[in-house]
């Protein structure tokens, strides 16, 4: 089944070219079933290449997914046309009255900002309290891992000494967990954050399980005990290029940076680097929408389980 996008969104046509079956909004009014539900609220600066990212890896499914993008404030945006943004995005004060079947919180450059600091960090707060009651399970990726932390658990952030950037090997901690059903007991995934999630601070201040981790590198992936909330420390939805292009401006900022480990082939930013991570990102996001999304969700959203308003 595909994913439904708005018939002029760049991403529809993105996704056609690939062969991903895509469903527009016009088409879509005439099917006769019952699709799930996902907002996306995307705090990265150049949203568009966002959408297209996580898109394809939601659009890999063998459900019907009706996405829409939320936006954190009306602000102009140096990455983004407002146009684009006016066109497809959504204020939360059109959403908040609304149940969802899932959200997804991406990233967002601010790994070295305090959470006092970040400009929208009330909006960040309150979407996130929201989701517990209208959403039946959050995605939090990278930088959202932190604010997740933070909101859900009053965790400080973690700094590394540097950043972490690379593509990194991991191990399966769980055995038979749906989350990570299909996985090789070892896996490779990127990372591009200043974060720090040691195995052994998350174990001992919250009652998350963590299902997938790395000596090197610390927690990759956990999730509360009924997956209502899934926190992933980096960035399966990552392009073959998204790390050399972060490598260069980095570059270009005169910031320094490490060449990232493991990407570039011996090592040399002048090669082109190859994707090694995008099977199992890919059947991480199929295995979030059937096991933790649709396996769970009530068929009537207004019926959201009462437990889940807390």
């Amino acid at each position: 089944m595909p994913i439904k996008l708005p018939d002029t969104l760049p991403a529809t046509r993105i996704l056609r070219n690939e062969n991903v079956f895509v469903m527009t909004e016009t088409r879509a009014v005439h099917q006769d079933i019952r699709p799930l539900k996902v907002l996306i609220l995307n705090l990265m600066p150049k949203k568009i290449e966002t959408e297209n990212q996580l898109m394809r890896l939601l659009s890999n499914s063998a459900l019907q997914v009706n996405i829409e993008l939320l936006r954190i404030h009306t602000r102009a945006s140096k990455n983004t046309p407002t146009e684009h943004l006016n066109s497809f995005y959504r204020n939360f004060e059109q959403v908040q009255e609304k149940n969802y079947d899932g959200l997804v919180i991406t990233g967002a450059p601010l790994g070295l900002v305090a959470f006092e600091d970040v400009l929208y960090w009330n909006q960040v707060e309150e979407i996130i309290h929201w989701s517990q009651a209208h959403v039946t399970s959050t995605l939090f990726l990278c930088w959202a891992v932190q604010a997740g932390l933070k909101v859900i658990y009053d965790l400080p952030k973690r700094t590394r000494r540097s950043k972490l950037s690379g593509i990194y090997r991991y191990r399966i901690c769980k055995q038979h967990e749906p989350l990570t059903r299909g996985f090789d007991d070892e896996f490779m995934a990127p990372q591009s954050r200043n974060a720090d999630f040691p195995v052994d601070f998350i174990s001992q201040n919250t009652d998350l399980e963590i299902l997938a981790d790395s000596e090197v590198t610390g927690v990759y992936l956990m999730a509360s005990k009924d997956r209502r909330q899934v926190y992933l420390s980096g960035h399966p939805e990552y392009d073959a290029d998204t790390l050399a292009n972060e490598y260069q401006r980095d570059q270009h900022e005169g910031l320094e940076p490490e060449v990232p480990a493991n990407y570039f082939p011996d090592n040399n930013p002048a090669n082109t680097p190859a994707t090694t991570w995008r099977s199992h990102g890919t059947l991480f996001f199929a295995n979030w929408l059937n096991y933790c999304v649709y396996q769970i969700t009530p068929y009537d959203l207004a019926r959201l389980a009462p437990e889940k308003n807390k």
